[in-house]
């Protein structure tokens, strides 16, 4: 799992998730070209969006791209999460032709108290890594916006530096937003999420996460999970 720098001192491991996969086309853009071009390792897929089909059909074209769920419970009754946690891995398999990778929820509702039994549950029973409740410590704060205003200073090469300088485990998700604003999707977000992709491409990003002592993996290369087949 961690290997061993030169010098003696232990490599950390950071995977870079991209949340949103197929919520539209330009996110789906986005987040490919974060990927192609940049430093995103791994992302998330609604499977009952707008460009969910689309998003399937871009993924074959990077298959170091590990794609796990994103599962969207927003309005979702407590006692339906369990339904329709099965329903949406099923849409995933039939999509993706394949086991989801990783498992995390749209705004993150599976944090909710009432929510989190049924979904710590699902993800046991079908093996997935549950974000949040794994080994893996979680970093949101590559995060553009908050109060109502935009920081996009956050979400600068400096600010993502900024981000890592103070993460000292050895695996480590770093969640992001990447995307390109469209008509099929309108958010408070639209501009931080192309500002996000602008920093994620960039070059200097990828030194910083070197000179940090990171190492890129994606969720497929941590032990029990398949790298996927090229198309």
């Amino acid at each position: 799992m961690v290997r061993r720098l030169a010098a003696g001192l232990v490599t950390k491991l950071l995977i870079v998730n991209a949340d949103d996969f197929g919520a539209s086309p330009g996110t789906n853009r986005g987040i490919i070209e974060s990927h192609l071009r940049g430093i995103v390792t791994s992302t998330s897929l609604l499977v009952n969006a707008v460009a969910s089909a689309e998003a399937t059909e871009m993924a074959e074209l990077a298959p170091e791209l590990s794609v796990g769920l994103h599962a969207d419970l927003d309005g979702v009754d407590p006692g339906q999460i369990a339904a329709a946690l099965e329903r949406q891995l099923d849409g995933f398999e039939t999509l993706m032709g394949e086991r989801p990778t990783h498992l995390d929820t749209h705004h993150d509702t599976h944090r909710n108290p009432r929510a989190f039994p049924a979904v710590v549950e699902f993800a046991r029973r079908h093996g997935l890594r549950l974000r949040g409740h794994a080994r893996i410590r979680v970093c949101t704060k590559f995060y553009g916006q908050w109060g109502g205003e935009a920081h996009l200073e956050q979400i600068s090469v400096a600010g993502l530096e900024r981000v890592l300088a103070d993460v000292e485990d050895l695996v480590t998700e770093l969640t992001c937003h990447p995307g390109y604003r469209d008509a099929a999707l309108r958010t408070s977000y639209d501009a931080e999420r192309e500002v996000e992709v602008r920093t994620l491409v960039d070059p200097a990003a990828r030194d910083a996460v070197a000179r940090l002592g990171f190492r890129l993996i994606s969720f497929h290369e941590l032990p029990g999970v398949p790298i996927r087949s090229p198309a």
